[in-house]
């Protein structure tokens, strides 16, 4: 195919149409549920955080709110690494053997919901 200005060149390593494996796609949306859970975990620390660091000025006293910062903030920080990709390795190996031993439990393949026998 001659190339004309109006023409882009033919790259060989353009991205393609074709859909998404059915192993891709639950990946991605487990991560996009993942995230959805931290972002929802941040705005629910910060908005609890913002009304006790009111009660604690309003009622004066000691910082204490600091003390539930502290503690709070470093689950949201956790939270985070994880969904970052930087949570442990050990953490991800023990999450497949569990699933793989939830699937052999049942015997045919499927995982039990822990909601009956």
């Amino acid at each position: 195919m001659e190339q004309t200005p109006l023409t882009p060149p033919a790259s060989p390593a353009a991205p393609t149409s074709q859909p998404p494996s059915a192993a891709r796609l639950a990946h991605a949306r487990k991560r996009v549920v993942a995230l959805k859970g931290f972002y929802i975990h941040l705005t629910v620390f910060a908005l609890v955080l913002l009304a006790l660091l009111l009660v604690n000025s309003a009622t004066g006293g000691p910082w204490w709110v600091v003390w539930i910062f502290l503690g709070w903030g470093l689950g949201v920080l956790a939270h985070g690494l994880v969904v970052a990709g930087l949570g442990s390795r050990s953490i991800a190996a023990w999450e497949a053997r569990k699933l793989q031993d939830y699937l052999a439990e049942d015997g045919d393949g499927r995982a039990r919901d822990g909601n009956g026998p």
